[in-house]
Formats: structure tokens, C-alpha cells, sequence
């Protein structure tokens, strides 16, 4: 466990509005890097994904993967008492991370351009489907619908197949780590100018940005990118191949490496074969290729083909699944499965911070807390007293986990 004192972003006060995934990965890693994450809740339910199965003795396995290092307070922003707090706690705060369609939070006098006027200094992330602007600005999206809008589903999946959406919610997660890159940009141009302002990213620009050599690619040869299976555009053999008893993955991505494989597949003939000499020779001959290699890797084991390339120096992967990833031992040593304890749940696998910081490591100092947990607590932090929470709780303002 980390000293908190020694963490990057310690002293950092962010009030995190985030819902389901791409909000709540960006303030979390926030917290992971030593922010303070205020998580502020509707009544009622809370957060969405604290609804969405599986569930582990009554809570979401989905919002535990992505609210640790916060606390919980549930408060009615839909009413105008519960916007004064909330006023109340963004004049001392650093940061508001919030991904409401846009035009929401301007809706309740709580936009940018007003909570600005409060705290110049408050640097505001604003998460959305489409940006703050253009257009498209006021529609809403979600993962799968950027995936299909923003043009991956359609170089995903088999070659003859239909779209697939990937396995995980790739635009969400990825949105997520640009808001906290944003963040922490904004929070270091503060420390140069001493004002704020404000990050303005959506579903669409990671998505965008995630299409990077595609993109590219067309752009020069007016070529629409297709699916390729586990292949790639640019690059052969790149790809998976079924094992006599599993799938591998072989990632030839130089002619010297293509050589290695060749020669430990026993093929030699391959690598004097003037159609696959070069990679740009076996990209243009790839469906002649592939089949030669695949009926090739159905003759060994999984196990045993590891172990040939790793002892020619070629770069192939067995396809674990999640249990084997997660009990590996390089995932273990690197810390990237860790247990927390929830406060009512027990305890939960969840990922570790993807990054090591030789002198400022991350800490996990709280678990994903229950709805409203820490309600009364952040209140007495930002000066309310004790009759002051109670009247606000009467009106139903605020809520706590004891209600």
C-alpha cells in the first residue's frame, strides 16, 4: 500500500458525475494516481451499472470494476437545493468530470460556463457521444453505437461474416483513459497559467483516434478498410491459428522474424519462395499462404508450439482465456489482478493501475463504496453541519447508505 503523500495527483479534489463506464475509468484513474473522487449519485438507483449483472452477494461486478478509490454521496441534482451543494462543493474543488448528454448539465445552471464563474480555477471534463460541438453534438451514444457509427464494427470480425462488436466496450474504455490524459494535462497547464478550463471529449474522437492506421491508409489509397478475421491490413502471417488442441497467435511483423517461423514450422521452402519474400509479397499473397501455415499449426499442441517459437525467437501467443490471464504468472508478478474488500459484498477481482511509478506508486485506499456511503462525511467536509445534512436529508436532497 502506497503513502498517499507521495502520489502524483494527492490533494486533488475531483467530483465525479460519471456514469456506467467511460465517466467513472476516468475518475478512476484519477483516484488510482492519489485524487480525491467524490462520486456524486441520483437517488434511487445511483449509478446505472450498479444495476447490471453478474452480481457477487447483491452488488454489480460491473460498477466494482470501475469506481474503487471513490467515495459516495447521493444527491438530487434535479432539484434546486441539491444544485447548491453542489455549487457549494465545486468552489473548492479542482475538477468535475461528468458524462451527461450534452446540454444537460447547462439545463440545471451547472454547465462550464457557469460553474467557471464560481472557480476559475476548476478544470471540467465534459465525457459525451459525439463532442460539445458540430452537428451531432446533442445526440446521445452509447459503446456498441459508436462502434457501429464510428466505423470499427465494420473491420471487425470474420472475413465473410457480419459485424461483430469487440469483446469488450472498447470506445468506453478508451474515451475514458483520453478524459483522465485531458485531466491531468489541464491540471498541469494550471500550474502554469493558475486558471482552468475545459475538456471537451467524446465516444467518437477516441473512436476516431482508434481507427489510426486505418484512417491513413485510406486517405492515401482511397481504399475502404474490410474485416480480415484475426489478420491484419498491413502485415502477414499477423494473425490466429488453430492448434491441434487450442488457438495461437503468431505475429510475424518483419522479414527476418516471417524467416524464423518459417524455418521452425519446418517449412523452409517458404522463405526462398519468391511470392512470400517480403511482407509486401505475402500481404499480396496471403490466401495462399495462410492455408499452407494453418494446416501446418494443426499438427502440434498449443503447448508445443510455444515452445518451438519461443526457442527460435518468434513472437507466438497461446489464446488464453480470462482465468488463464488472470492466474498467470507475469499478471500476478505485475500486480494487474488485485483483491479489494467491499464493504458489504466481500471481496472482488479487479484490475491493478496499468502504470508503475518507481516513487509515486498508486494506492488502493477504497474499495467501490455502497450507495451514499460516505454522504454525510463529504458534507461535514465542505462545511455543513450536522441539523444542515438533516434538513437536506428530509427533503430528500441527499441520502445515506444507513436509509
Amino acid at each position: 500500500m502506497a503513502d498517499v503523500a507521495q502520489q502524483p495527483l494527492q490533494g486533488v479534489k475531483v467530483l465525479d458525475l460519471g456514469r456506467a463506464l467511460a465517466g467513472p475509468l476516468c475518475s478512476l484513474m484519477l483516484g488510482d494516481l492519489g485524487a480525491d473522487i467524490i462520486k456524486i449519485e441520483p437517488p434511487g438507483l445511483g449509478d446505472d451499472s450498479r444495476a447490471w449483472p453478474p452480481f457477487q452477494n447483491g452488488e454489480s461486478t460491473y460498477f466494482v470494476s470501475a469506481n474503487r478509490n471513490k467515495r459516495s454521496i447521493v444527491l438530487d441534482l434535479g432539484k434546486e437545493e441539491g444544485r447548491d451543494v453542489f455549487r457549494k462543493m465545486v468552489a473548492s474543488a479542482d475538477v468535475v468530470v461528468e458524462n451527461y448528454r450534452h446540454g444537460v448539465m447547462d439545463g440545471w445552471g451547472i454547465g462550464y460556463e457557469a460553474l467557471r464563474e464560481l472557480n476559475p480555477a476548476l478544470i471540467y471534463c465534459a465525457i459525451t457521444g459525439f463532442g460539445r460541438s458540430g452537428p451531432y453534438a446533442t445526440k446521445p451514444a452509447t459503446d456498441i453505437y459508436m462502434q457501429a457509427f464510428g466505423g470499427l464494427m465494420s473491420v471487425t470480425g470474420e472475413v465473410d461474416g457480419g459485424p461483430i462488436r469487440t469483446g469488450v466496450s472498447i470506445c468506453d474504455l478508451t474515451t475514458g483513459m483520453f478524459a483522465s490524459l485531458g485531466v491531468t494535462a489541464a491540471l498541469q497547464a494550471r500550474n502554469i497559467t493558475g486558471t482552468g478550463q475545459l475538456v471537451d471529449t467524446s465516444l467518437l474522437d477516441g473512436q476516431v483516434t482508434y481507427l489510426s492506421y486505418l484512417l491513413t491508409a485510406f486517405g492515401a489509397t482511397n481504399e475502404v478498410p474490410v474485416k480480415s478475421g484475426s489478420g491484419h491490413p498491413s502485415v502477414v502471417p499477423y494473425q490466429a491459428f488453430q492448434a491441434s488442441d487450442g488457438w495461437v497467435s503468431l505475429a510475424a511483423f518483419n522479414d527476418r522474424i516471417w524467416r524464423r517461423a518459417a524455418i521452425a514450422m519446418e517449412l523452409e521452402d517458404l522463405v526462398s519462395n519468391p511470392l512470400f519474400t517480403t511482407n509486401v509479397d505475402r500481404v499480396k499473397n496471403r490466401d495462399t499462404l495462410i492455408p499452407i501455415l494453418q494446416e501446418r499449426f494443426l499438427t502440434k499442441s498449443v503447448q508445443e508450439w510455444v515452445s518451438i517459437m519461443e526457442n527460435n525467437d518468434v513472437p507466438l501467443a497461446p489464446v488464453n482465456t480470462v482465468e488463464e490471464v488472470m492466474k498467470h504468472p507475469q499478471v500476478i508478478h505485475r500486480e494487474m489482478v488485485q483483491e479489494i474488500e467491499h464493504p458489504t459484498a466481500g471481496k472482488f477481482s479487479v484490475f491493478g493501475f496499468p502504470m508503475k511509478f518507481s516513487d509515486t506508486p498508486c494506492a488502493y485506499r477504497y474499495p467501490p463504496p455502497a450507495l451514499g456511503q460516505h454522504s454525510d462525511e463529504i458534507l461535514g467536509e465542505f462545511g455543513y453541519s450536522e441539523q444542515e445534512i438533516a434538513e437536506l436529508s428530509g427533503k430528500s436532497v441527499i441520502s445515506t447508505a444507513k436509509e
